[in-house]
């Protein structure tokens, strides 16, 4: 995509990125707008100095300022990604929506309250609607990676019938050290069901096809990560209150269930699998990985199939 503005190089237009945010998240953004011949980081904002500094050693070429507002008003900057820490985000698309700049990508979760998310959705509608030809996307990647891909291709197909139960499963390492470990308190992120689990709720509705929950049911404690730790904020210590482990059941409008298995100290990996279960089969996938099994439920005679995927009738 790109726009009228957008610089040229030679024959092809080059959009003009600008990424608020240069922590982790907006570090990897960089490497990967990189990657791209038709996108160039061209400005980066940042409050805190050694992360301008490092954005700065990343992207040489990109001006790099304290002040969001300043990338907000260059014309240089035809998209932005948000990157900030997640309490943040309300602040700066209450600024970014209205403004001059053409498409917003910004980091999940949306936000942090029910509340902002609705604030943000009507500023959308009044400044992003469908006739402006804006774009605003919050980063659900999980759709998009390789095996789940494929998986939601099978679901789309019909091919193990009417939709009743999802399960995700993911056992991960704990939370990454993020800049001023901002991460570390529920406060900031929205809670480790929102700042983590909000791919898995989003994958919940996708593959449903955008069925909605009517009943949630969730346990879940920190016991074990961040046990004892111990953090200066604003010149007061505080502990965090991060859950890393839960249990949560879903009811949706159309009848079919989600579950949800987290635990967030079981591996040294981060992998997940998702389980998807019709009314005539079955279908599983994993991420990292390939999409390994397709089923249909048992009735009279029954066959397997080695290979990517394993079929019992």
């Amino acid at each position: 995509t790109h726009t009228d503005s957008a610089m040229a190089t030679g024959n092809q237009k080059v959009v003009g990125v600008g990424i608020i945010g240069s922590g982790v998240m907006g570090l990897e953004h960089m490497q990967n707008i990189k990657l791209l011949e038709n996108a160039r980081v061209v400005m980066v904002a940042d409050t805190d100095e050694n992360s301008r500094q490092l954005a700065a050693k990343e992207c040489p070429e990109a001006r790099v300022v304290e002040d969001y507002e300043v990338l907000l008003a260059d014309e240089s900057v035809d998209v932005i990604v948000v990157c900030t820490p997640n309490c943040h985000h309300i602040h700066v698309l209450r600024k970014a929506i209205p403004s001059r700049v053409r498409h917003i990508l910004v980091e999940k979760p949306l936000c942090t309250t029910v509340e902002h998310c609705q604030e943000v959705a009507e500023l959308v509608a009044e400044h992003m609607g469908p006739e402006t030809g804006r774009i605003f996307w919050v980063g659900m990647e999980y759709r998009y990676m390789p095996p789940i891909a494929r998986l939601l291709e099978h679901v789309d197909n019909g091919e193990v019938g009417k939709l009743h139960m999802v399960h995700i499963r993911e056992h991960r390492f704990p939370f990454l050290l993020k800049v001023g470990n901002w991460n570390r308190f529920a406060e900031n992120t929205g809670g480790t069901l929102v700042e983590k689990c909000c791919h898995f709720w989003d994958l919940m509705r996708r593959i449903l096809q955008g069925a909605k929950a009517v009943r949630v049911y969730a346990t879940g404690g920190m016991d074990v990560n961040h046990i004892g730790e111990t953090y200066e904020v604003d010149g007061v210590k505080k502990r965090p209150d991060i859950i890393d482990n839960a249990f949560v059941s879903i009811d949706f409008d159309n009848g079919a269930r989600g579950c949800l298995d987290l635990c967030m100290f079981a591996e040294d990996r981060q992998h997940e699998e998702v389980h998807v279960v019709g009314s005539t089969g079955k279908i599983h996938a994993e991420a990292p990985g390939e999409l390994s099994r397709q089923s249909q439920h048992l009735s009279g005679n029954s066959r397997s199939v080695s290979g990517a995927a394993r079929i019992h009738q």
